[in-house]
Formats: structure tokens, sequence, C-alpha cells
């Protein structure tokens, strides 16, 4: 019994040896890993090249679905113009007389939602005339807007109808009381005030000097009401397409005079850049034209030493000028259509010397969306009759005036047009 006693001692402490050298072991085994820096630096690489494989793959699909279609726009596409490269000085800095300023958001909108439009004006007392984006040539008495004369014919407000419905945009009163009207696609007309009588002076159709008139613009008339000197933007471009006109910087356009008694025509100047508004001088020796492309105005010098020649008034305009129109201190309003930003960034300075540019950005987005790019700037200048700035009127962002096609002063009053905007805007400019 000793014996077995003692084996089964023996055989009893070695099992519980061995369970307890199996705990032991299992235990080591659930101890936690010590991280080195050699299994961190493994992990970072992991995650690195993961990163890396992320980020081809993104560029990859950036390059095909961007750049691939602008590449295949580049080299199949036609671009609808032909631009011609120019550049302008650096924009004048707006500073002194050209200093930003909010008094454009003085100005009150009249008519709001009931005009379209309203290019041009002339005032004949307390009566508004004017000409809009329909085709109309509306006469306002009273706070009532009225239908005076419609010199295309119905449907407008389209693209495609613009030819055919007309766009009136210059508009003057004659010395008898008289308007006379330049429309874009029907040419130089008179209108009775009263009746809305129309008669055709100069159809756009007209063949002058080897050029039909595609854009007839603006027009400014002689005292005696003998002669009317008009523009005509393009011979390649209508009014309908003046985007494609000023990203192209065509050289065709005209300004020209019109005798109302031989019924004569003559080109005083041509290769004009987007011949724009007039206005003679108050001696009627000279006569201003926008050139708008190229952000400055030419005089024409009609009488005196100087008779037939040409200079410029005004270079280096800080934005795109349209109208022109006399200012009661002797000077002249100017209506600024675009802005050249000093200090920022200007795009049409950006993209002037750049043609290659301009027929990619053509090829892609409709001219239309290119004044997606332009600013919204309400800028009136009022300049001396030396051509130096007198002083300016701004809206910054287009608040109350995005833009101005012709400042005309009556009574006190600044009246604003647009090519676009659906108001008349009035600005008093005795309390600004």
């Amino acid at each position: 019994m000793g014996g077995r006693g003692g084996l089964a001692l023996r055989a009893y402490a070695c099992g519980w040896t061995m369970k307890e050298g199996e705990g032991l072991r299992h235990r080591r085994l659930q101890q936690p890993q010590v991280v080195s820096d050699e299994s961190r630096d493994a992990e970072t690489k992991r995650v690195s090249a993961y990163s890396g494989k992320v980020f081809r793959i993104t560029l990859t699909t950036l390059v095909v679905t961007l750049v691939v279609p602008l590449l295949l726009a580049a080299l199949l596409l036609q671009s609808p113009i032909n631009p011609q490269p120019f550049s302008y000085k650096e924009p004048p800095l707006l500073i002194g007389p050209l200093e930003a300023n909010l008094k454009l958001r003085e100005a009150e909108r009249l008519y709001e939602g009931q005009l379209i439009g309203p290019e041009s004006i002339a005032l004949l007392g307390d009566v508004i005339f004017t000409g809009t984006a329909d085709g109309q040539i509306l006469k306002i008495s009273d706070g009532k807007i009225h239908t005076l004369a419609r010199i295309g014919k119905l449907p407008c407000g389209t693209w495609e109808d613009e030819p055919t419905c007309g766009r009136p945009l210059g508009i003057r009163l004659g010395p008898n009381g008289t308007l006379f009207v330049a429309d874009a696609y029907y040419g130089l007309f008179e209108v009775n005030p009263v009746t809305g009588e129309v008669k055709m002076l100069v159809s756009a159709q007209k063949v002058i000097q080897g050029k039909r008139m595609a854009f007839v613009n603006d027009l400014s008339i002689t005292q005696d009401g003998r002669k009317i000197y008009f523009t005509d933007s393009s011979s390649k471009w209508q009014r309908r397409d003046n985007k494609y006109l000023v990203m192209e910087g065509t050289a065709d356009g005209r300004l020209m005079e019109y005798d109302t008694v031989t019924q004569q025509v003559e080109v005083l100047m041509d290769d004009l850049r987007l011949a724009n508004g007039v206005q003679l001088s108050p001696a009627e020796d000279y006569v201003l034209v926008s050139e708008t492309t190229m952000a400055r105005i030419r005089r024409y010098h009609i009488s005196g030493l100087r008779k037939g020649g040409h200079d410029i008034f005004f270079d280096n305009l800080p934005g795109l000028p349209d109208n022109i129109r006399p200012s009661s201190s002797g000077g002249y309003w100017v209506g600024i259509a675009a802005l050249r930003p000093n200090p920022g960034f200007s795009v049409l300075d950006f993209l002037a010397p750049r043609p290659w540019l301009k027929n990619l950005i053509l090829k892609l987005v409709s001219q239309e969306m290119t004044m997606k790019f332009v600013p919204k700037y309400g800028l009136v200048l009022e300049l001396n009759e030396d051509g130096s700035v007198r002083r300016s009127f701004h809206d910054p962002h287009g608040v109350v005036v995005p833009s101005v096609s012709e400042a005309s002063e009556h009574n006190g009053y600044l009246y604003l047009g647009s090519y676009y905007f659906p108001s008349l805007c009035r600005l008093n400019i005795n309390e600004v």
C-alpha cells in the first residue's frame, strides 16, 4: 500500500504539474504583443500606399471627365468667332473722381417689371420715350405706359425673333419735337411723338461703301435737324450677337453722317471695334463716338481747322462705354456697360490678347454664359469738355443699378437706361 500510495502521489503530483504547465502556456499566448517601430512603419506604408492609389484613381477620373472633353472640344468643335488679339493699358485705379461710392444706390427704380431693356431715353417735359427689347417704342405719360410705335413685327422675345421684331436702340428728340430712332435691324427712322407714324430715313439694307449695316446703334442730331450722325456697330455681327462682337474684337464698326436734305450717307470713320454711343459737342464742331470694345471714346472733327481729322477723346476708361449724352455742366455723361476692375481681376483685359482662350471658351459655352464672368457693377461717368473725369456714380455689385447703357440728364434728375434690365432708374443728382 505504501508503494501504491507513493506511486499515486507521484502521479497526482505529475498530473498537477502538467495542468499547471498547460495553464502557464495558455497565459503566455494571451499576453499582448509588443508594437515595435518596424511594425508602425509597415502600417504607415500600407495606409500611404492605399491613399496614393485613391489619389491616382481620383486624378485619372478627373482627367477623363474634364480634361479629355476639353481637348476633344478644342480639336473637334468649331468656334463661332475668329478672335483678333489686342490689348489694353492697365485699367485706371478707382481713385480721385473715379473713387468707388454708393451713389447709384440712391436711385429709384421706375416701372419695374413693366418694360424690358430701356436702352436709350428721350424726355420732353414730363413725357419719357424709350425703346425696349420687345421691339416697342414706348411713350410714358402721367405714369402710364403706351406703345407709340413698333418698327418690326411680332412675335418678339427670343433670340430667333429679334431680327424681324426689331430692336430700338438710340432715341433722340429733333428740333421740332419729332423722335428719331436707330433700330438695330431696320435702320434710321423718324417717329411722330403724337400719332406714332413711322417714316424710314435710312434702311439697314442699304449698302454703303460696299457694306450693309448689320447693327445700327445710336445717333445724334444737329440743332437745325439737317444732319444725323449715327453708328453701325458691325457689318458682320447683329445686335443679338453683340457678345461675339466684343469677344472677337471685330474692327468693322463705322461712324456715319446722314444728310436729311440730300438723303445721302457718308462714312466718316471706319475700322472701329464696336462703334456705339454718339454725341455732338455743344458747338457742333466735333462728334464723339464710343469704341466700346477698346474701352475708349474717339472724336471726329466736323468743322474748324481739324475738319475731317479724328483723335482719341478719352483713352483707357474703367469699363466698356455705351451711350454718351450731354451734361448740364457742358461735359458728357457716359454709361458704362461692363467694369474693368482695378484693383481686382479684369476678365476683359485677361482675354483680350489670348484669342485661343476665347475660341476654347465659346466652343464650350454660349455667348450669354460669358456674361456670368463679368461682374455686375453700375457705373456712370461725367466727363468735362476736355475729356477729364469730373465725377462718377457707382453701385458696386449692381444692387440697384446692375449696368448702365445711358444716362440722360433732365430737370435735375439722371435717367438711367439698360439694355436688359426690366426697369428705368432715376437719380436726383442734386442730392448725391
